[in-house]
């Protein structure tokens, strides 16, 4: 533990606290105000962006801080609750995306367009999940007590990564023909 130190005086400096949150809402704002392009194409405009994003900053910020928001509703603690688990499903998306790219095979979606949105539509309702249930909007159903532990998630995340994987070093290099996919190569795997 050598290293608790600097990270001690960190925390208490507030960096969880107070300047990361900033700084993922500042950068996450500006981002998306200079990919509108709201105010033009100017580049004079970017002033605006940097004055619009630094107020949707603080704006989260101070409120934690001078502790006006109720305990179980703080966006800080919700995004400190939440980014580390949605990290955790981005790295393994990642990992499978440079596995599929080391062992030759392209990532192409030209001819499975539903493959894609389907693997969108459950990275949304993954990352949905995640911070619905650091923020406490809904209680899982007692089935799934087993999605609380955070080994137990990991090993769920690395089991649909390898079955991801096999799934893509084995399918075959054919073109579908029509009413063939995804579902339809699984079932002829398991036959």
């Amino acid at each position: 533990m050598a290293y608790y130190g600097p990270f001690a005086q960190l925390e208490q400096l507030g960096l969880f606290d107070v300047i990361l949150p900033f700084i993922l809402v500042f950068t996450i704002v500006f981002a998306i105000l200079q990919k509108a392009k709201l105010f033009g194409e100017e580049d004079e405009n970017k002033k605006f962006h940097v004055m619009i994003s630094l107020v949707m900053g603080l704006a989260v910020v101070f409120p934690h801080v001078l502790g006006y928001y109720p305990p179980d509703r703080d966006i800080v603690n919700i995004i400190n609750q939440s980014l580390p688990n949605v990290s955790i499903v981005l790295v393994a998306i990642l990992m499978a995306l440079l596995i599929i790219g080391v062992l030759g095979k392209k990532f192409e979606l030209d001819g499975e367009a539903w493959t894609s949105g389907g693997m969108v539509l459950i990275a949304f309702l993954a990352i949905g999940y995640i911070f619905g249930n650091a923020a406490g909007w809904w209680d899982s159903p007692a089935w799934l007590y087993f999605l609380g532990d955070r080994e137990t998630v990991t090993l769920i995340i690395a089991i649909l990564i390898f079955a991801i994987i096999i799934w893509f070093i084995t399918k075959s290099d054919e073109p579908a023909t029509p009413g063939e996919g995804f579902f339809a190569d699984v079932s002829k795997h398991l036959k």
